[in-house]
């Protein structure tokens, strides 16, 4: 029997406000544990919240950059359970009248393009952190995270494999820093995700009984964490077994989801509308200010890369896949005036030298590394010498000039200096020249290698080639 894999996502976005989403609390992340928090976040009885305006606006720009219906009446709502995380008892979030909702983001999967529908997105507050102590069985609370402003999105069960999953995941990733009303960063919590898992056979309308995967810190965990809960539960499925509706936890270290408890079909939470808040109000004026605000959008910028750079389309979705790269090539594009080659030295230079690090940790700017680009082409340094160049850049943030200077890289372009070791290459290789008079033509880039190789590198190839030429043909 053949099954089809059905999935959907929640993800919660932590939004760049510098102050909490009802109290002035700082959101700063690493400060000593119950520093950032007052008489509001806390929940001592008597306080009352007030609502952050620029969290309204961060999720209606959101709702803008996917489409989405923006409720112009939306109001918040009560969570009720307990947890020793949860200060109040209770969740300030929104249920039945959401700030956002039918949304819609495209994804690519192997050259196949889909459209992933959101079914809606709402403001809430983040719960504490429980952190467990590994020598004593105790358990401490730090509520510092308590009251940061989240926006959740929850997608439709639109999505058919882990590598749409991670694809759609990435999307939204994209357009919220492209956005910058999220950083991103999901070893901090700032962006997290749980995910709805099942299967049902192929043809069959109604949905199979799901599994919630949670404690997935990377796009990488994403993809591997739903691809092993498809593994298992088709192997139950086939063997005639039912899957238990519960809530796992992804293992990186044992690469396999564990039992974390039991899922009912619903929980009582008990919702029902804050009344320390009143609904939320927004006119066609705010919403339009707003819209005049947003930044071009990563689909927008892949299409005007190809068409403004001549990129392909591997290239474009690339540099695109993040604003400060793309930032960041354009730059170095325009200093240059050489595109494919700046795609090129990202894609494969910066990239691997990166080794997985923030592009702010790069001690290469984009002018430089512009500037680089246009050594090459100028001829004032060989492609090779640029490569040593450039190490030397990411190590000491020095700029090409300076590097080139200070180790005498210039490349050699001296006719007369070239054209001796060229004739000495010649005469102590006779069996290649006779070849090669022979017409094995392909010799060529032997004798050029071979001057590369005298000069450590910083022969004019292009030189190389024309003096060997002329020195050859007679």
């Amino acid at each position: 029997m053949k099954f089809e894999t059905v999935i959907g996502l929640e993800i919660h976005a932590q939004l760049k406000t510098e102050s909490k989403i009802f109290c002035g609390c700082s959101t700063k992340f690493g400060a000593p544990p119950n520093t950032h928090t007052c008489p509001v976040c806390l929940g001592m009885p008597g306080t009352l919240p007030v609502l952050n305006r620029k969290v309204v606006e961060f999720a209606i720009k959101m709702g803008l950059a996917t489409g989405s219906d923006i409720n112009r009446i939306n109001q918040f709502a009560r969570k009720n359970y307990f947890y020793p995380d949860l200060p109040k008892g209770y969740q300030t979030s929104q249920f039945d009248l959401p700030i956002v909702e039918h949304g819609q983001v495209e994804i690519e999967v192997d050259g196949r393009k889909r459209m992933i529908g959101i079914t809606r997105m709402h403001m809430e507050e983040d719960a504490g952190k429980l952190i467990h102590d590994d020598r004593e069985p105790v358990s401490y609370v730090d509520l510092n995270r308590t009251g940061t402003p989240l926006l959740e999105i929850v997608s439709e069960p639109d999505l058919r494999s882990p590598e749409e999953a991670a694809a759609y995941l990435r999307k939204i990733h994209a357009i919220l820093r492209y956005l910058d009303i999220c950083d991103g960063n999901m070893q901090e919590g700032s962006f997290r995700c749980d995910a709805n898992i099942s299967l049902r056979p192929v043809g069959q309308e109604k949905l199979g009984t799901r599994t919630e995967l949670k404690n997935m810190n990377s796009f990488r965990n994403v993809q591997s964490a739903l691809e092993y809960e498809v593994r298992r539960q088709r192997d139950i499925l086939m063997e005639g077994g039912t899957i238990v509706q519960e809530t796992l936890l992804w293992n990186p270290d044992r690469n396999c989801t564990e039992s974390m408890r039991s899922k009912d079909d619903a929980h009582d939470y008990r919702y029902f509308p804050c009344p320390d808040l009143i609904p939320v109000r927004i006119d066609d004026a705010w919403i339009e200010e707003i819209r005049a605000t947003l930044p071009e959008l990563p689909e927008a910028r892949k299409l005007r890369f190809i068409e403004e750079y001549e990129l392909p389309e591997h290239d474009a979705s690339l540099l695109t896949s993040s604003r400060e790269l793309a930032d960041y090539f354009e730059t170095a594009a325009k200093t240059c005036n050489q595109a494919k080659k700046v795609s090129n030295w990202i894609m494969t230079e910066l990239m691997r030298e990166l080794k997985g690090e923030e592009l702010s940790t790069c001690k290469v700017s984009a002018e430089q590394l512009g500037s680089l680009v246009n050594m090459v082409e100028t001829g004032t340094i060989s492609g090779k010498i640029a490569k040593t160049v450039f190490l030397e850049m990411m190590a000491s943030g020095k700029g090409p000039e300076v590097v080139v200077e200070e180790q005498n890289l210039g490349q050699v372009s001296n006719e007369g200096e070239l054209l001796a070791i060229v004739r000495q290459i010649i005469a102590d290789n006779p069996a290649q020249v006779a070849d090669f008079k022979g017409g094995k033509t392909k010799l060529m880039s032997y004798f050029v290698g071979q001057l590369m190789q005298k000069t450590k590198g910083q022969a004019n190839p292009a030189l190389g080639n024309k003096l060997f030429s002329q020195e050859l043909a007679g």
